[in-house]
């Protein structure tokens, strides 16, 4: 192929990615392989960061092969990754001393309440507080700042290390970018404004490290990589690489960030909503970091340059598509993902039953680090078929959890909601989802949305796309759900879902 493109590294909770996009936003090839996931205690979760540099290199490789391209033929380099995922490692031997941790992972649980705890930092019901007011976020195993902590004061040798400026901190974005930059022969030790947004230590309204942060968390400045525009180029790609020469890696943006600028909500006040491993629902609001009062997030959304920020409010949710991989692996009552849309649809409903998969406690908008997950409901009557469409609606429930609260904080009615990810080609979930907020869910032609954006992120960086207008131009409507149900039946199931969550708060306490 003579033709240029951009390609984009998609690293994911339970997968790698490489794809190819061309010109008019659409992709033209793609590889994937997952890596694996690693459940140490229960409420551990951890990658090995060496696999997923390892896949990321075969995904590359097999995507220029597949297209039979060289690196030429590709103008820029995007990279978006699951966020919060840390992994500190020797920066003179490329080595990870830990794990990377996962984002769902809940082991600082103990050490964020004990936080919680102290004057000055305490939270009140809406989760105001000092956290709050310097990050946009809150005390939550959720975020990076307390997995560094924990590898620091629970690795032989890490602090040690640290205070000498021998180790690098990232999350996958930085990792990537090092090792794709060189690694110890001058690898670049960078992120973007999205990623530092969610660990805990960036000041929301600076854009800088905060101080104050990394003094409570005793985290060492010398380890944080250097904070850049989303859109910017970082560095080049080694001849010796996967890529095979010289490119430009111009975009990072965490993956949920990259969704909301690939469905091209670039004004104020578009939404959109993630179906994956967990579920993530943003929402454009401008150029101010507006804290929400009903438990969102406030977070960057991008930069295009130094000093100036987007931002949004976020709702997250810890488990959505790992909840579908719950019962095909744990319970092993489906073999694949595909499946519950055929079991699902066996019967009419789910029998009276709700599943709340609280397995990493409940995140955006109650953030009860103390809730476990619970199936409610269950009679003889029950059956698989019940329980996986219970799965779906689980998704759909928590979604509208967040929307509601999103809506308080706007003052605006959401009247359609923009959908991608791996689980939107669902159209039972789907048609469950219009059902249960009563409102359209709109689903793209291009169901890549989180690569797209950061596609977009670094074709901007290096003129491949002139400006927002092509991204907006580029947009089309594969499909739109309209509610089927009624107001009453609505409300009344909605209610028992509300009645299911409240019983599953506070368990571990």
């Amino acid at each position: 192929m003579s033709s240029k493109y951009v390609a984009v590294i998609d690293q994911g909770t339970t997968s790698t990615r490489c794809i190819l996009f061309s010109k008019n936003g659409r992709p033209i090839a793609s590889n994937q392989m997952e890596h694996e996931q690693i459940f140490p205690n229960p409420g551990w979760v951890e990658h090995d960061a060496m696999e997923i540099w390892s896949r990321t290199q075969d995904v590359i490789r097999g995507v220029m092969s597949k297209a039979q391209i060289t690196s030429e033929n590709i103008s820029a380099i995007g990279i978006t990754n699951q966020r919060e995922t840390t992994i500190l490692w020797d920066k003179f031997t490329g080595k990870p001393i830990y794990n990377a941790i996962v984002w769902q992972c809940t082991r600082t649980q103990n050490f964020c309440e004990e936080w919680q705890k102290k004057p000055g930092w305490t939270q009140n019901d809406k989760g105001e507080g000092k956290v709050k007011n310097i990050t946009g976020l809150l005390i939550n195993p959720y975020f990076s700042g307390t997995k560094i902590r924990w590898i620091l004061d629970n690795v032989p040798g890490a602090r040690e290390k640290a205070e000498a400026g021998k180790l690098l901190f990232g999350n996958i974005d930085s990792w990537l970018i090092w090792n794709l930059t060189g690694g110890v022969n001058g690898g670049v030790h960078v992120t973007d404004v999205s990623n530092a947004s969610r660990t805990l230590l960036m000041s929301i309204k600076n854009l800088e490290w905060d101080q104050e942060m990394l003094n409570e968390l005793k985290i060492p400045r010398s380890i944080l990589p250097e904070i850049k525009p989303s859109s910017y180029i970082y560095g080049y790609t080694t001849d010796a690489g996967p890529f095979g020469g010289k490119i430009p890696i111009a975009g990072d943006l965490g993956d949920q960030q990259a969704a909301l600028f690939g469905q091209a909500c670039l004004s104020e006040g578009e939404a959109k909503n993630t179906y994956g491993t967990g579920c993530f629902m943003l929402m454009n609001i401008g150029d101010k970091p507006i804290q929400s009062k009903n438990g969102l997030l406030t977070t960057a959304f991008y930069s295009r340059e130094k000093n100036k920020c987007y931002y949004a409010l976020e709702g997250s949710i810890a488990i959505a598509g790992a909840a579908v991989q719950w019962l095909r692996d744990n319970l092993k009552i489906i073999d694949a993902a595909p499946d519950t849309e055929y079991f699902a649809s066996k019967v009419k409903d789910s029998g009276g039953i709700y599943f709340v998969p609280a397995f990493s406690g409940l995140f955006a908008p109650f953030w009860d680090m103390t809730a476990r997950g619970s199936i409610l409901g269950m009679t003889r009557y029950t059956r698989k078929e019940h329980l996986i469409r219970a799965t779906l609606e689980s998704i759909c429930y928590q979604t509208r959890d967040v929307i509601e609260a999103m809506e308080k904080d706007s003052g605006k009615k959401l009247t359609a909601l923009k959908v991608d990810g791996g689980a939107v080609i669902n159209n039972l979930l789907m048609q469950l989802q219009a059902n249960i907020l009563g409102s359209e869910v709109i689903r793209p032609v291009v169901n890549e949305i989180t690569a797209l954006g950061v596609a977009y992120i670094a074709g901007l960086a290096v003129g491949f796309w002139k400006d927002e207008g092509d991204i907006r131009a580029n947009w089309a409507i594969d499909k739109i759900f309209k509610c089927e149900s009624t107001e009453q039946d609505r409300e009344k199931n909605y209610n028992g879902w509300k009645k299911a969550v409240e019983k599953c708060k506070n368990w571990t306490n």
